[in-house]
Formats: C-alpha cells, sequence, structure tokens
C-alpha cells in the first residue's frame, strides 16, 4: 500500500531564516557546498469557546528548505512574511551533550509562494510590500495573462 506524506501551511516567519553551507558528500565540480535554510513558521487558527468569545491558537512548526529553494529563501524571506509552503513531514534524533537521544519534526519544503511581507527599513518606499521586487526589474518579462 502507498502513504501520501503531504503537508500544506499558510503562516508567517518568526524569524529571519537561518542559513548554513554543508559540505556536499559527492565529488561535483560546480559545488562543493549544499544550502540548507530553516526557520519557524506561526499558523494560527481561530475558533469560539462556549461563551462565544474568540480563542486564537498558534501553533509553531519548523521548515526546511534545500539547495535552490534555500537560496531563495535567504534572500526573499524576512521575519513576519507570510508564506504557502508545500512539503512532507520528517522526524530525525539526535544524542545530545548529555547522552539523551532528542526528536525533533520538521516540515521539509518542495517550494513556498510568498503571500506577503513585512517591509524592511533597507528597501525603498515603493516597494515596501513586496518581497520579490529585490530579484525582479523592469526587465523581467511578464507572467502573462493568469486565469485568476
Amino acid at each position: 500500500m502507498i502513504g501520501v506524506n503531504k503537508v500544506i501551511l499558510i503562516g508567517n516567519l518568526g524569524k529571519n531564516p537561518d542559513v548554513v553551507a554543508l559540505p556536499q558528500d559527492r565529488n561535483d565540480e560546480t559545488s562543493n557546498v549544499v544550502k540548507k535554510a530553516s526557520f519557524p513558521l506561526a499558523t494560527t487558527e481561530y475558533r469560539r469557546n462556549r461563551e462565544g468569545e474568540r480563542i486564537e491558537q498558534t501553533e509553531w512548526h519548523n521548515v526546511v528548505c534545500w539547495r535552490t529553494l534555500a537560496e531563495i529563501a535567504e534572500k526573499i524571506l524576512r521575519k513576519g512574511t507570510q508564506i504557502y509552503v508545500e512539503g512532507k513531514l520528517q522526524t530525525r534524533s539526535w544524542i545530545d551533550k548529555d547522552g539523551n537521544k532528542r526528536y525533533i519534526t520538521e516540515v521539509v519544503a518542495d517550494n513556498f509562494t510568498v503571500l506577503s511581507g513585512r517591509s524592511r527599513p533597507e528597501e525603498s518606499t515603493n516597494h515596501e510590500s513586496d518581497p520579490l521586487s529585490s530579484i525582479l526589474n523592469n526587465d523581467t518579462a511578464p507572467l502573462g495573462d493568469l486565469p485568476f
């Protein structure tokens, strides 16, 4: 029987991505490192209790991006940016310095889409709400007619 491991999240980054360059295991002439970006993502749900009061519940997810996706995350994602993420759950374990076995479950992202962003002080004011403006310019080809 085939299993499905699929995660879809919409949330806000809790901090800027942490990016590390890891040595690559194989002999590849084009690159000797692989980038990994990781960041916490907050998803918030709202519900009403029996008294009719609005209750907010926030869950934090550890998201990991690899290779090209990590490079893109490093360039455009910042704390507070709202993104749509697709990926899979992966649990890994390690032994800490005290000899205890530790576990962490992460969302390994296949792709993400920026939905909105917070402005960065170093950016000009005319592109504050668009995190993609730092990599797109007037020479970028138009996307064409979108069906939505």
